[in-house]
């Protein structure tokens, strides 16, 4: 597998359909509505300004995005210039097969090829399969917040890992 720049023309439908699984099926993402097509479009055109990645995972056979990956800023103030905040998603055909670690390691390589310090991950505290992940490549566990979303009609936990970069 090998990463490529996810670009609207070529994958935003195939993200929007990522996303939307994930909001309406799991607790990956803490929203009830789906994502159209135009905010897709705004989402791809702020990454892109921002010179933020959005990495993908093409299945060679079919040409499908199998997963993609992102960052931004952590929190908008200036001091926290040098902290991430990551995601992760792979369409639910092609969990269990590596994708994610493949995005994740790219990730974070472009994370410290920007000079990044920091990157954060808010992993549902009940995603034993992310938090494997993120243990795996590095990340330790920050805290968690404790009800902080409410969805499928239960209260949820979000937890943090962390994963310190290269050093300032």
């Amino acid at each position: 597998m090998t990463p490529i720049e996810c670009q609207f023309d070529a994958h935003g439908d195939a993200v929007m359909s990522i996303f939307n699984d994930a909001i309406l099926n799991t607790t990956a993402l803490y929203e009830y509505q789906p994502r159209t097509l135009d905010v897709i479009e705004q989402w791809f055109r702020t990454k892109h300004a921002g010179d933020l990645p959005i990495l993908g995972v093409l299945d060679e056979a079919s040409g499908r995005l199998m997963g993609f990956a992102s960052y931004g800023p952590f929190r908008p103030h200036a001091a926290y210039r040098y902290c991430i905040e990551h995601s992760v998603y792979v369409d639910r055909d092609y969990r269990g097969r590596g994708v994610a670690r493949c995005l994740m390691e790219a990730l974070i390589r472009r994370a410290e090829a920007q000079g990044y310090h920091s990157m954060i991950g808010g992993i549902d505290a009940t995603n034993v399969a992310s938090i494997a992940l993120h243990e795996r490549l590095g990340f330790s566990h920050a805290g968690t917040v404790r009800e902080v979303g409410y969805k499928f009609e239960r209260w949820l936990d979000l937890a943090f890992y962390q994963r310190l970069l290269g050093t300032r």
